[in-house]
């Protein structure tokens, strides 16, 4: 016997051309199956019946396209492995910025906590920011010299205009 592949794609078997004893096969004959008697059966089925054949035949196929879609949908869509990468490098940022702006926050809780309660902050915020001094002290400004850079020498101002 022969396996061949018939014109719908499904595997059938046929015998070979010759019989064992030497004799020809007379496919033309009733007992025998023909190309028109075959046709004429397929075109007996009704279409259901010729859809089932045609999901069973290519069940693979629709079953491997249905995993390969769904594989780059796990990989490239919006709740995929990407995305999944994505949202954790972002949360990493978020979680270090957070960490920053909460050691920040602690250094200014700890500074209003001394200027409340330490007297020499309180003393030094005010002699150096508002140029304050005690009763009896004389505070001395010394103007910067020429050859220092350490300070930028002032901008002379232009005497205002008279009318």
């Amino acid at each position: 016997m022969d396996r061949r592949l018939d014109d719908r794609g499904s595997d059938s078997r046929r015998l070979d051309d010759r019989r064992s004893d030497g004799g020809r096969l007379d496919h033309g004959r009733a007992g025998g199956r023909t190309k028109l008697d075959r046709s004429a059966s397929e075109a007996e089925l009704t279409f259901a019946e010729q859809f089932r054949q045609f999901l069973r035949r290519n069940m693979n196929w629709f079953l491997m396209g249905a995993l390969g879609l769904l594989l780059l949908q796990d990989i490239f869509g919006t709740h995929g492995v990407l995305a999944m990468r994505r949202s954790q490098q972002e949360a990493s940022r978020v979680q270090d910025e957070i960490r920053e702006l909460s050691q920040e926050n602690q250094k200014l809780q700890d500074r209003v906590k001394s200027l409340k309660s330490d007297p020499s902050a309180i003393e030094r915020i005010a002699r150096e920011e508002m140029g304050l001094a005690r009763p009896g002290e004389y505070i001395f400004k010394n103007q910067p010299g020429a050859g220092d850079t350490a300070a930028p020498a002032p901008v002379p101002q232009p005497a205002p205009k008279k009318k």
